[in-house]
């Protein structure tokens, strides 16, 4: 499928591995200037060449931690407007929540709410101008479904959708779209050390623990990350102008509900 989004411009916040590497590929796959972000400049550089090697497009390397003022500011200045942005940060490790401090709630909400809304704010308007945006904004299966040790970083990202929930009705008119994808347990990183503290919790293997998680799920395996990476690109396509303020669980049916 043509997505209709060759030529247009998309930020991929926090995008040199992972989910949001994955959203990259595919935004560049069909046709647009990416901007690659790592808060190193090194991985930036280095993500970016491989993408633009695999697909042709062109790529943007910037270095910034996307949760400062200064870091916004450096990925906003690198190209000249933004028609597609993909929100993404890391999450806070996982903790028991008697262990978050002030300190450490405040740097949770700083980076999984507010830096997202901040890059919103800076954007949404030039869109609207335009008639046209697409953001997404990389949430989690926990919005829907908290889990344990998790609870910092379900509150967050459970605040940044309520949030942009009526930010996304009062532009849709403009043909501008803010959505959310709650990835479930997909193979990455973050999914390894989620196992791993709840491996060291119980005294157990690793190996077993991860067994025993992707049971659990109908589909009995994890995610690749080429999966979201396709789900996102089309939330940033043509096609999809007539969905907004939604939330795109992709968890392989591990979440029991109907809503």
């Amino acid at each position: 499928m043509d997505l209709g989004i060759a030529g247009r411009t998309a930020l991929v916040c926090a995008s040199t591995r992972g989910l949001g590497r994955a959203c990259a590929e595919e935004l560049a796959r069909a046709g647009c200037t990416v901007v690659v972000n790592g808060r190193a400049q090194s991985s930036a550089d280095r993500a970016a060449a491989e993408i633009a090697e695999a697909t042709g497009a062109t790529t943007v390397a910037v270095g910034a931690d996307v949760g400062t003022a200064d870091g916004r500011a450096a990925l906003l200045g690198a190209v000249e407007d933004v028609d597609i942005l993909v929100n993404n940060n890391g999450g806070p490790p996982p903790r028991d929540f008697r262990e978050v401090d002030h300190e450490a709630l405040i740097a949770g909400v700083e980076a999984n709410m507010a830096a997202p809304i901040a890059l919103v704010q800076a954007v949404v308007d030039g869109m609207v101008e335009r008639r046209f945006g697409r953001i997404v904004n990389i949430t989690s299966g926990s919005v829907k479904m908290p889990a344990g040790g998790l609870d910092l970083s379900s509150g967050a990202r459970a605040g940044l959708t309520g949030f942009l929930a009526g930010v996304a009705r009062s532009v849709a008119h403009a043909n501008v779209t803010i959505n959310f994808l709650l990835p479930g347990s997909f193979d990455t990183d973050r999914i390894r050390t989620t196992v791993e503290y709840a491996a060291k919790a119980q005294h157990r293997e690793f190996a077993d623990v991860a067994k025993e998680a992707q049971a659990r799920i109908p589909a009995k395996r994890w995610g690749t990350p080429a999966e979201f990476g396709a789900a996102c690109a089309f939330l940033c396509s043509t096609q999809a102008g007539f969905v907004t303020g939604q939330n795109l669980l992709l968890d392989g049916g591990a979440y029991p509900g109907v809503l």
